[in-house]
């Protein structure tokens, strides 16, 4: 299991996350403020960080380019906003991941498994499988009904990132963020034309999708394929 540090203001929220996270074989220790919760952070003690953004002090984003400056330390930042400029904000100040607030143990800790998975710091096995798409993250390497899909590194990360939140339907702006690390553009079409050349790889179009679903306005999710 691996050991979380959570930093919120909030005292319920706190003891609550952290018996619960101790519950499931964690070890947890948190911080009320955001200095304490930094010095803790960048101590290189912790697998990870939960981050909230409204702390007394210094507000998170703050304390999350604190934590940046010398460690690398994977951040999941809860946050009280759900749109897409604060999402995108959050990415760009050095988060690996977000949660949006109220979020249960069981949202968390599954966020916080496949954050330890992209990162390498759990003995878990690294490997993520959606129907017959089998995507091996220590080897970055994929594979459909059996068959090595031969993708370029983005093609695998943006397949990846997609994975790790199977049936969940993820914006464009945030995969702009998360995946390439850049500012969406509103015209921009780097996340169109890879997801067009991953479909094409996994054998289907955007008319007659199997694992790639898109909705106008919404994003896009990868699922399993009806039976």
């Amino acid at each position: 299991m691996a050991s979380i540090l959570v930093i919120e203001d909030d005292q319920r929220i706190r003891q609550s996350l952290a018996t619960r996270l101790a519950e499931r074989g964690h070890d947890v220790v948190s911080s009320a403020t955001a200095m304490e919760g930094v010095e803790r952070a960048v101590g290189g003690e912790v697998d990870v960080v939960v981050l909230d953004l409204g702390l007394p002090d210094i507000d998170g984003a703050t304390a999350l380019q604190m934590i940046r400056a010398v460690s690398q330390v994977p951040v999941i930042v809860a946050t009280a906003r759900d749109d897409e400029a604060e999402i995108v904000k959050i990415f760009d100040a050095g988060a690996d991941d977000y949660v949006v607030k109220p979020y249960s143990a069981n949202h968390l800790e599954a966020r916080i498994r496949a954050l330890l998975r992209r990162s390498g710091t759990t003995s878990e096995e690294r490997v993520i499988a959606v129907g017959a798409l089998i995507i091996d993250l220590d080897a970055n390497d994929a594979t459909l009904d059996g068959v090595g899909l031969d993708l370029s590194g983005k093609e695998f990360d943006l397949l990846a990132y997609l994975a790790e939140r199977p049936g969940t339907m993820v914006s464009k702006r945030e995969l702009l963020a998360a995946v390439w690390r850049q500012p969406y553009g509103g015209a921009d079409k780097t996340v169109d034309v890879h997801l067009s050349w991953l479909r094409k790889k996994l054998g289907e179009t955007a008319a007659e999708p199997r694992y790639i679903h898109t909705r106008r306005g919404r994003g896009v999710k990868l699922v399993e394929p009806d039976s």
